[in-house]
């Protein structure tokens, strides 16, 4: 069952308050159906399945599943012709002038993703998911061009929640920006934050690098402490720091030691900023199969409405925990 945690019963006790109506993109697939009757039986959201009703029906038949009265929304079928036009014609307002043609919208409400996104867009859903069976690229860029990102912030950023031994803790950005830039840090830094505080705990990040308080005046440590410097001066209320290696970031003892001038203090680090993508994945995977961490995510960062990804081939526990925070998310 994993481990069990305060935090994630706090959240499936926030869902369950008020739950949402959340979008499965792929609703013949055996695990999202069985973590849809979970939900749904926990109070936790109120599924609606996108996909073919007779071949859905048959799995829920043969995995004797309990889904009764569910929405099933045939997306391609002929009964949701006059929704697909509606959509396409929402998205054509939006991209027609980056390039998009009304046909081409059309066409693209014939994908799941782009069909389940645009049901949150327009209000007949709070939110939704996919990434089951889909690459992660394959499943972002329909959210981004019908929901849209935040405007104050126009970028996004994947974050992790890892449940370990020494409680929770947030990776980021660990999904979405290859190379970031110093004003790019800075808004994932903004965007985590935010995100961690809804989760009722006060973020105190450590901006890693392989270097300390500017050691290494070149590469990527030089990007950290430009964000560092920036978010002292702009945003002096948040506790965050750096750059730092992992092992001060982690040990607070050895930190206070060797840089006692540093913001975090003797705080436990609880959200760690990463400088590029390739060390924030790898970071996460290595907390995952080496480090015995349970891994919740990605929680994606930055859009303006509900809509997370999965992981490729994820568990139903897994799929269950994403539900959770995008009902969370959506309220």
């Amino acid at each position: 069952m994993g481990r069990d945690n305060k935090l994630l019963r706090a959240l499936t006790d926030k869902a369950k308050r008020n739950p949402k109506r959340v979008v499965f993109a792929e609703g013949a697939n055996f695990k999202v159906l069985k973590a849809a009757q979970t939900v749904l039986q926990e109070g936790i959201a109120v599924p609606i399945l996108l996909g073919n009703p007779e071949h859905i029906h048959k799995v829920i038949r043969e995995n004797d599943l309990d889904l009764d009265g569910v929405p099933i929304i045939n997306w391609r079928g002929a009964e949701e012709r006059s929704r697909r036009e509606e959509y396409a014609k929402i998205l054509f307002r939006k991209r027609n002038r980056k390039g998009l043609t009304y046909n081409e919208a059309v066409d693209k409400m014939t994908n799941r993703n782009y069909f389940g996104a645009m049901m949150v867009e327009t209000g007949e859903a709070d939110a939704f998911i996919s990434g089951s069976t889909s690459k992660y690229a394959d499943t972002i860029k329909p959210a981004i061009q019908t929901v849209g990102i935040k405007a104050d912030i126009n970028h996004i950023a994947g974050m992790y929640l890892l449940m370990t031994r020494q409680g929770p803790i947030f990776f980021s950005d660990t999904t979405v920006n290859p190379r970031p830039d110093a004003k790019t840090l800075v808004d994932t830094t903004l965007l985590t934050a935010e995100a961690v505080r809804k989760f009722n705990i006060e973020p105190v990040i450590a901006m890693v690098s392989y270097s300390n308080f500017g050691s290494i005046r070149d590469g990527s440590p030089v990007r950290v402490q430009k964000a560092v410097e920036m978010l002292h001066h702009e945003h002096p209320e948040l506790i965050v720091d750096g750059d730092i290696q992992m092992n001060f970031a982690l040990n607070s003892e050895l930190r206070t030691k060797m840089f006692p001038f540093s913001k975090l203090g003797l705080r436990r680090v609880n959200t760690v900023i990463f400088p590029n993508l390739s060390s924030g994945n790898i970071a996460y995977k290595m907390m995952q199969e080496i480090g015995g961490a349970e891994a919740i995510g990605p929680i994606l960062l930055g859009m303006n409405k509900s809509i997370h990804i999965v992981p490729l081939e994820s568990s139903v526990r897994e799929i269950v925990n994403m539900v959770t925070i995008a009902v969370v998310d959506a309220q």
